[in-house]
């Protein structure tokens, strides 16, 4: 159980297992200040204290419900309110969900997450839900959900079901969150996390960074996340893919925002890991767009979890042969498939 402590500079040398909840903007800002040497060294130095060096978490995502969401996320392609080619689509049926997550076992996955484009499910589609991740999870497999925001009562019948871990970012910084998003707000993230959490379900929650904010958003946006009663499980780390007819993507398509740096962005995953010590970091969306040689500094400085496969929800992805290749001359493990530990677990 993560528990807080003594108030600790950032200009302190040592790092190791220590875990924080009381961190201060200032400190965080701090980090992001560091020498790129230094941080990165610190952040490695966290990083060892808490999870196998050289082993990387493959994780698959499958977008189970397609298109129509309510919601008006600025960056996202399957807004209803977004003007692009997809469509909309029905749940998947449960047969060619688990057929999918047999594939990605298979290929080598530990962890098969799914993501349905909806404000919220409805309690009509609780069942199919329920059965994909009793099914998903009888393959030995750790589950992962997103499905928007949840009532506690469909927390508790995901968490009866046995879901490992559920998904809701939180996307940036308070401040900026609105700029992001208007349909919900940001105490609205943080009331879905605390059912989940309230639930005995894992949390994973990170956001997206390339969307025009600042590095103070940034700084608010770890912020966020380190300062929560418990530091989500896992923390994906997503660099935003411009799509065009979504609001951020026709904004920043043709302009030097569209990409953040790969320094900064490498910065952003170092400080996730030295503030979220015990957490899993993923690389998420944008991936696909990144060199080798950023890749590599991203597991440098402490990321140890990626999705493999040739897409995300709907958006492109490195895939499983270009992931092996690097993996090969990283000298890179990818993690064993283990028996996922829930919460309500880990705390008896």
């Amino acid at each position: 159980m993560n528990q807080s402590h003594p108030h600790q500079s950032p200009s302190v040398s040592h790092a190791g297992a220590e875990v924080r909840n009381d961190w201060t903007r200032d400190e965080i800002a701090a980090l992001f200040d560091l020498p790129f040497d230094e941080l990165m060294f610190r952040a490695q130095t966290v990083h060892r204290a808490n999870h196998t060096a050289g082993a990387v978490q493959l994780s698959t995502l499958l977008s189970i419900k397609t298109g129509g969401c309510p919601e008006d996320c600025g960056y996202c392609n399957q807004s209803a309110g977004a003007d692009t080619d997809l469509k909309a689509s029905k749940l998947m049926d449960v047969r060619a969900v688990l057929q999918s997550a047999a594939q990605a076992k298979d290929n080598g996955s530990s962890r098969f997450c799914m993501g349905a484009a909806w404000r919220n499910p409805k309690d009509r589609d609780m069942p199919a839900i329920v059965e994909m991740v009793k099914g998903v999870r009888a393959m030995g497999m750790e589950t992962c959900m997103t499905l928007g925001m949840l009532t506690p009562g469909q927390a508790a019948q995901l968490s009866e079901a046995g879901l490992d871990y559920y998904n809701h970012n939180i996307d940036t910084s308070p401040e900026n969150y609105g700029n992001v998003i208007t349909t919900r707000t940001f105490q609205d993230r943080l009331d879905t996390l605390d059912h989940v959490r309230s639930a005995g379900i894992n949390v994973c929650s990170g956001g997206i960074v390339g969307m025009g904010e600042t590095r103070a958003d940034r700084v608010g946006f770890i912020h966020a996340l380190a300062t929560l009663p418990h530091h989500p499980e896992s923390v994906p780390v997503n660099a935003l893919v411009p799509v065009k007819g979504t609001v951020l993507g026709d904004m920043l398509a043709d302009t030097p925002l569209a990409k953040i740096d790969e320094i900064e962005f490498v910065r952003t995953v170092a400080v996730a890991r030295i503030t979220m010590p015990q957490s899993m970091v993923r690389l998420s969306a944008g991936r696909e767009s990144m060199s080798d040689s950023t890749q590599a500094l991203c597991f440098m400085a402490g990321a140890n979890s990626i999705f493999t496969g040739d897409r995300l929800l709907t958006t492109a992805n490195a895939g499983d042969n270009a992931d092996a290749a690097l993996f090969a001359r990283l000298g890179i493990k990818p993690m064993a498939a283990a028996e996922p530990m829930r919460v309500a677990e880990a705390a008896e």
